[in-house]
């Protein structure tokens, strides 16, 4: 199951060399920043999937018209 290049280990270890370069001060700025750059990235796909959406819709409505 955990086959491939994110063993469990590996993240520990990944996660001891954060800890280590950054410190346990700046981990929480870092964790809000990652979570902000997530959550503004969710609603720039979810805004485009709407805009998408809204030209099928216009198309649908303008060939519907000219026929």
């Amino acid at each position: 199951m955990f086959d491939g290049i994110f063993q469990p280990m590996h993240l520990l270890i990944i996660l001891f060399i954060v800890l280590l370069l950054f410190g346990p001060g700046k981990l929480p700025e870092l964790g809000a920043g990652l979570g902000k750059g997530i959550k503004e990235f969710k609603k720039a796909l979810s805004q485009d999937k709407y805009i998408e959406a809204e030209k099928v819709k216009e198309g649908e409505g303008e060939s519907g018209k000219k026929a």
